[in-house]
C-alpha cells in the first residue's frame, strides 16, 4: 500500500510542478528555471539534514546510487524545461510518464523476472510515442515540434535510470538523504555558475512558479523514495501518471489542442502504463 500510496502522491506533486516550470520555461531559459528550482529545493532540503543528522556509514555502491539519482534528476529536468518551452505539455508528458516503465525495466533486469505481459506492453508503449508526436502540420502555427518530442524522449530515458538509481539508495538510507543529491548537483552545476555570470536573475512574474516547482520536486521526490522503499517497479510506474494530470491541466490552462492522432498515441501510452501497473503489482 506504501509503494502505491508514494508513487501516486509523487504522480500528484510532479504534475503541479511540470505545470508550474512549464509557465517559467516560457518566460526565461530552461537553464536559469532548473537553477531556481534546484536552490528552492536545496534551501528545502539543507534544514531537514540538519534535524536528521548523519547517515551513518554510506558505502561506495549507495554513494553511486545517489551520485547517478542526482545526475539524472538534473539532466532529465533540463531535457523536459527545453521541450516545455517550445512544445505540448500534452505530449511532451505522456512521453516522459514512461520513465516509469524504463525504471520498472531496470528493476526486473536487476532480479525480477520479466515477463511476456509486460515486454508487449513496453512495446505499446513505444507505438504511442510514435504515435503522439505524429499527426501535425510542423510547419503550422502552434505546432509541435520534433525538437521537443526528442528532449521528452531523453529525459524518460535519464529519468528511468534516476528512479531506479533512487530506489535503490532509499533502500538503505534515510529517506532525507536521498533527496539531497538533485538539489547539491544542480546548485554546483548551474545556480553557482550562473550567480558567478550574474545571470541568475528571473522576471518577477516567473518567480512563483520556479518557487513552486522547486517545492513540488522535493515533495514528489520524498513521496517516491518512501513508496520505492516497499517496491520499485509499482512506485515508479504510479509516479507516472503524473502525464495524465499534466494533459488535463494543459487543456485547461493552455487551451492545448490535439488532432486525433495524438489523442490515440497519448491514449495507447496511458492504458499501456495502467495497465503495466496491474502487473507489475
Amino acid at each position: 500500500m506504501l509503494a502505491v500510496l508514494g508513487g501516486f502522491g509523487a504522480a500528484l506533486c510532479w504534475a503541479t510542478g511540470t505545470v508550474a516550470a512549464a509557465y517559467a520555461s516560457r518566460i526565461v531559459a530552461p537553464q536559469r528555471v532548473l537553477a531556481w528550482v534546484m536552490l528552492v529545493g536545496f534551501v528545502v532540503v539543507v534544514p531537514m539534514l540538519a534535524i536528521a543528522g548523519p547517515p551513518g556509514h554510506v558505502g561506495l555502491e549507495n554513494l553511486g546510487w545517489l551520485a547517478l539519482s542526482g545526475a539524472a534528476n538534473v539532466g532529465g529536468l533540463l531535457c523536459v524545461y527545453a521541450a516545455l518551452r517550445v512544445g505540448k505539455i500534452s505530449i511532451i508528458t505522456p512521453i516522459t510518464s514512461t520513465e516509469g516503465a524504463i525504471a520498472a525495466v531496470l528493476a526486473v533486469a536487476a532480479g525480477e523476472r520479466l515477463g511476456a505481459p509486460t515486454a508487449v506492453l513496453l512495446c505499446v508503449m513505444a507505438v504511442g510515442v510514435v504515435l503522439a508526436s505524429r499527426g501535425e502540420d510542423r510547419g503550422a502555427p502552434g505546432a509541435h515540434p520534433r525538437q521537443a518530442t526528442m528532449f521528452a524522449a531523453g529525459a524518460a530515458l535519464i529519468f528511468g535510470c534516476g528512479l531506479y538509481a533512487t530506489g535503490r539508495a532509499s533502500q538503505a538510507l534515510p529517506l532525507v538523504w536521498t533527496l539531497l543529491p538533485p538539489r547539491l548537483i544542480g546548485v554546483l552545476a548551474l545556480t553557482l555558475p550562473l550567480l558567478v555570470r550574474r545571470r541568475l536573475g528571473v522576471p518577477r512574474s516567473a518567480l512563483p512558479y520556479v518557487v513552486l516547482s522547486g517545492l513540488c520536486e522535493v515533495a514528489g521526490f520524498a513521496s517516491y523514495a518512501l513508496g520505492a522503499r516497499h517496491g520499485i517497479a509499482i512506485a515508479a510506474v504510479l509516479a507516472a501518471q503524473f502525464a495524465a494530470f499534466s494533459v488535463v491541466a494543459s487543456y485547461i490552462l493552455f487551451h492545448e489542442r490535439l488532432r486525433p492522432l495524438q489523442l490515440t498515441g497519448i491514449a495507447t501510452i496511458a492504458v499501456a502504463v495502467a495497465v503495466l501497473t496491474a502487473v507489475r503489482a
